[in-house]
């Protein structure tokens, strides 16, 4: 349908995780992400920073006084359980008139609706309505989701946090930075700990191996992994990147691709890419990714 697309529920995740220095839901161009229910619906329990999309009194939906339409980055619709851009439902009708009012992108539909996202995310849920730009600024993301309930790519702090640990469930770390961590202190089935430096010279080509083996260990067993490093954007994207090229049998420039998809903050240091090339030479035979491309 012009104008609409169905987003993923795991797509939202990342949506609200993405941040440099401060969360990206700080900046008020970057996400409109609007509540199609009905306002008790709303008002008991919504996605966090989701605002009620609102109602004349002949009960057809407005578009928001602030809105400022064609400014936004992104804009997200969700009502309680659409599944398909095909069904006539609060959240297609109210994208449609998003769209048609000036939205400067496709206008995106949440499947499944807050029904699918709040029980994969229940700590997203909130019943706050306003947010000061302080407390936004304050809003600490959770690492991203790379592959859905089983890997994530996160920084030194989200590594360490007690409660992202307890509500990603995760059950063991790759931890790629110099220092020890404190959640899983010794090396062992839940923790392979990678101590390379991020540098062009450092070696991190020779742990690939062991990645991918810890990596795949958790896979099968269904237990969520954390990939971390100090900043979350170097040394962890490299042997997340390394790992679905083994995993999904994929060229390197197709499991880069995938990780830019989750994540827009990445910047392996040239060393690390030029790794990357070697291993796509090992598993394949061959180079399929010319690393010279802009891209990368």
């Amino acid at each position: 349908m012009d104008g609409l697309k169905l987003l993923e529920p795991s797509e939202l995740y990342n949506i609200l995780q993405q941040s440099t220095v401060f969360s990206c839901l700080s900046d008020p161009n970057y996400l409109l992400l609007m509540d199609a229910r009905k306002k008790n619906e709303y008002n008991e329990s919504h996605i966090i920073t989701a605002k009620k999309a609102p109602k004349n009194e002949e009960d057809q939906f407005m578009i928001p006084y602030d809105a400022e339409l064609e400014c936004k980055q992104t804009i997200v619709v969700y009502d309680s359980n659409t599944e398909s851009l095909k069904e006539e439902t609060p959240a297609t009708d109210y994208a449609k008139l998003l769209w048609k009012l000036g939205s400067r992108n496709e206008v995106n539909i949440l499947k499944g609706g807050y029904e699918a996202f709040s029980a994969l995310y229940p700590f997203l849920r909130t019943q706050k309505i306003i947010y000061m730009p302080r407390e936004l600024d304050d809003l600490k993301p959770y690492p991203i989701e790379i592959i859905p309930g089983l890997l994530y790519l996160g920084n030194w702090q989200q590594g360490n946090a007690a409660y992202v640990q307890k509500d990603l469930k995760i059950k063991g770390h790759i931890n790629c930075v110099i220092e020890s961590e404190t959640y899983f202190p010794e090396s062992g089935p839940q923790l392979l700990h990678i101590q390379v430096e991020d540098r062009n010279d450092a070696d991190i080509y020779n742990h690939f191996a062991a990645a991918c083996a810890f990596l795949d260990t958790h896979r099968r067993l269904k237990k969520a992994v954390l990939v971390f490093s100090n900043l979350g954007i170097s040394r962890s994207v490299t042997v997340i990147v390394a790992y679905l090229m083994y995993y999904k049998k994929c060229s390197l420039k197709e499991a880069y691709e995938i990780v830019s998809k989750c994540c827009k903050n990445l910047r392996p240091n040239r060393g690390f890419i030029e790794q990357l090339s070697n291993w796509e030479v090992e598993l394949f035979d061959t180079q399929k990714t010319d690393i010279s491309d802009p891209n990368f």
